[in-house]
């Protein structure tokens, strides 16, 4: 299958592409990328390709050896541990302030993302069940108008990705995760920090506790 899309954002689409299938595990740690199959799939020249797989290398998800070829990067424990550290220190002074004014359509769309997330359970599909636990995340961010902070912390935080999607693979008690988004919507919705806070902190520790079950199901994925 092929794709035809303007020069001027050939680039841009080729990395957002990949990248998402990068954290989806579409493309898993250790799989070469071939620039000749990525410039014949989107019909384009070599150069909108290298282009991507240049910015994905600055964020570490491949690793480009000169006359050999790309690769998709293995998975960092240490990185890992590095973005869930930033990721639960800002979302726990998120939420508190969530807690304190957040408009009623984010209450909404909290409550109509809990449906969907328990939908996805019951359907086994943890590929939507991941993204829809990013929205979550998201929508609560938006309701504290930082969504700039969100959007800083995502880009920043794709082998924290990686290891949750791997988590959702190995762990199929996904009802946990649902509960505790669920404990954390509560505290919004009854303007509680103090438990909003500790919910988010445990709900964002659970990587710690499950790091050494994913590693020991998929131990090729992992650096050293």
């Amino acid at each position: 299958m092929t794709f035809k899309i303007s020069k001027n954002s050939t680039s841009k689409v080729i990395y957002h592409n990949l990248r998402e299938e990068i954290i989806n595990l579409y493309l898993e740690p250790g799989t070469s990328i071939s620039e000749k199959e990525l410039s014949e799939k989107y019909n384009v020249s070599r150069t909108p390709v290298r282009e991507a797989l240049v910015r994905l290398a600055q964020e570490g998800l491949v690793q480009i050896y000169p006359q050999k070829g790309t690769v998709v990067s293995l998975i960092d424990l240490s990185a890992v541990e590095e973005e869930r550290f930033l990721r639960e220190h800002l979302e726990r002074a998120v939420v508190k302030e969530a807690c304190m004014e957040f408009p009623k359509e984010n209450i909404l769309a909290l409550e109509m993302n809990l449906k969907f997330q328990k939908m996805y359970i019951e359907n086994k599909d943890y590929k939507k069940l991941f993204n829809t636990d990013e929205e979550f995340h998201k929508i609560i961010f938006e309701g504290c108008s930082k969504k700039r902070i969100w959007n800083s912390i995502n880009d920043g935080s794709t082998e924290f990705q990686r290891i949750r999607v791997l988590r959702l693979t190995v762990n199929s008690s996904w009802d946990n995760i649902y509960l505790q988004h669920k404990e954390i919507f509560n505290a919004i919705k009854n303007k509680n920090p103090e438990m909003a806070e500790e919910f988010m902190k445990k709900h964002l520790n659970m990587v710690i506790f499950d790091k050494t079950q994913v590693r020991e199901s998929y131990p090729n994925y992992f650096k050293d």
